[in-house]
């Protein structure tokens, strides 16, 4: 009867569970400034204000708990002032934003090195540090192209790109916003539940009896740790991304101009001569690269010069008998 019990405890908690979870994905489609706080689920409601050890219930009990505390959320939601709107008017929720940012700069011949430790200094100097960077040098070896990428504080977004368009002459330039207060509302409100049915399932290991309703309540207390160890660390990766700014700069020094070469008669012996070598060096590896068939053609060729004069000869020799 007891290990009855127990089931049927684990397949309600389950069910509230999941009932929280379409709740606030529900809450989620008024509108993300519906609410300065988002919704508590029916797990999380039953579970606030209970002492640990408390919150047991049988399976009958369950669905009325779950009713009541349904009814009291959607009286608080639907709360009307006498002469005011329809629904209560909340604080407009702190929108999360993940700025990015790339520019490609055309900078003086020979300033490659110092634009770009004066970049480094610009990010440091703005709460931000340099993510990575990559540099290119010309036939000469020397530095004057590359790549770098600032993570500056979202604060300091948009003085930074205003000092950068000063270090040289902007080519390109894109900025882009992604959005991410919706996802980051729908990752606390899973949160929530999930941190309720830990504390429940908690409880109910302090309760198990045996061994067997230690390992069944183990392993849904397992799987539940690891989804809010994976929600916990894609918040903290939107927090990153939305507390530091991403800016890609492209740095180039122009090309130089190349002279076209003299008209003299030096010149074109020199061309000329260069030219000659060129074809000799072609001849020499074609020749080499065609040895094998010269060879093959040779012995062909001998071979039928001398079958034509063994025949010559015995034609000779015919008309002398």
């Amino acid at each position: 009867m007891g290990n009855k019990f127990f089931k049927l405890l684990l397949i309600t908690i389950t069910i509230i569970f999941f009932a929280g979870i379409v709740l606030s994905g529900c809450s989620m489609l008024k509108g993300v400034a519906s609410s300065a706080e988002p919704e508590y689920g029916l797990v999380e409601k039953a579970v606030e204000g209970a002492a640990p050890g408390e919150f047991e219930m049988t399976g009958a009990e369950a669905p009325a708990v779950a009713e009541e505390y349904a009814e009291e959320s959607y009286m608080e939601e639907e709360m009307v002032d006498a002469g005011e709107s329809d629904y209560v008017t909340s604080p407009a929720i702190e929108r999360k934003v993940i700025k990015n940012a790339y520019m490609e700069l055309e900078i003086e011949k020979g300033e490659f090195e110092s634009k770009l430790f004066k970049i480094t200094n610009l990010a440091e100097q703005n709460d931000g540090f340099i993510s990575s960077t990559q540099s290119y040098s010309d036939s000469e070896g020397n530095l004057t192209s590359g790549s770098i990428i600032l993570r500056v504080d979202h604060e300091n977004f948009n003085y930074v790109i205003d000092r950068l368009k000063e270090m040289g002459t902007v080519r390109n330039i894109s900025i882009t916003g992604q959005d991410v207060t919706q996802e980051y509302i729908d990752l606390e409100s899973r949160l929530r539940n999930l941190e309720a049915q830990e504390d429940i399932l908690l409880g109910l290991m302090k309760q198990s009896k045996n061994v067997s309703e230690s390992i069944e309540v183990q392993r849904e207390l397992s799987y539940v740790q690891e989804e809010i160890e994976v929600i916990k660390g894609r918040m903290n990766y939107l927090d990153n991304m939305v507390s530091f700014s991403t800016i890609e700069v492209y740095l180039y020094e122009p090309e130089s101009i190349k002279t076209t070469p003299g008209w003299g008669f030096i010149d074109a012996l020199k061309r000329g001569f260069k030219g000659a070598v060129t074809v000799f060096n072609g001849m020499i590896v074609a020749l080499i690269i065609m040895s094998p068939v010269l060879v093959l053609i040779a012995i062909i060729l001998i071979i039928i010069w001398q079958a034509i004069r063994a025949r010559n000869r015995r034609r000779a020799r015919s008309k002398k008998e």
